[in-house]
């Protein structure tokens, strides 16, 4: 905790200064206790602003590609990430999401504030995706609350192929938590995740202002790839 405070003490006003950060509804996070915080994903540096923008400390458990190390810009977010506390795990063919999810739970028993992208991967262009119910079993397991939450302006400033961070006006709005108290205790219903799932994708559309995609972002950037 120390280290967090001691790390966003100079990232967040660096940031701040650099990338404008205009905030709403940040008081619907509870200030103490167990919570997951739910967002789209256009960036990234997501993860960053978050950080910068939420008054508790946050932590993310993301696929290892989200951290690059490819050029100097990306080095430098890496490292900021890592600095704010943010931890990657291993996502390859071998291991298993649900070992994620396990491990998740483990830093809700704590108290933490857990951030989460429930797209599972970066918006290919610029809509909201379908969520994976990772998200739900996570929340209906744990009792935790899901607070909402959309970026915008992420997306510009390190659009692909650029090497150098552009300067962009960056939103972040958080709504009220998503009641899923009618599925609770039922993360073993394939059903209930789905719903409580889509309950919360329609909480972030509603913030972002985005298009919803009834498909998932992992499966349109496959075709993308292959095209």
């Amino acid at each position: 905790m120390e280290l967090y405070a001691a790390a966003k003490s100079v990232i967040a006003p660096t940031a701040r200064a650099i990338w404008p950060l205009r905030e709403e509804g940040l008081h619907h996070i509870p200030a103490h206790g167990p919570v997951i915080l739910a967002s789209n994903h256009l960036s990234n540096i997501d993860p960053l602003f978050i950080g910068v923008a939420v008054p508790r400390q946050v932590t993310f458990i993301a696929k290892r590609e989200l951290f690059a190390e490819g050029n100097a810009a990306q080095r430098t977010f890496t490292r900021a990430l890592r600095a704010i506390g943010q931890l990657s795990v291993d996502r390859s063919p071998g291991q298993s999401s649900q070992e994620a999810m396990e491990e998740s739970l483990k830093f809700l028993g704590n108290g933490a504030a857990f951030g989460i992208f429930p797209e599972g991967t970066r918006s290919p262009d610029g809509r909201l995706y379908r969520g994976q119910t990772g998200m739900a079993w996570l929340a209906l397991a744990s009792g935790a609350p899901v607070v909402p939450l959309a970026l915008a302006g992420t997306d510009r400033i390190m659009p692909h192929g650029s090497r150098v961070p552009a300067l962009r006006r960056i939103g972040i709005r958080v709504g009220p938590p998503v009641d899923l108290s009618q599925w609770l205790g039922e993360e073993g219903r394939a059903r209930s995740r789905r719903a409580a799932t889509d309950a919360v994708m329609a909480a972030i559309q509603r913030l972002s202002g985005q298009r919803s995609v009834p498909r998932y972002a992992a499966s349109v950037k496959a075709e993308l790839g292959k095209g």
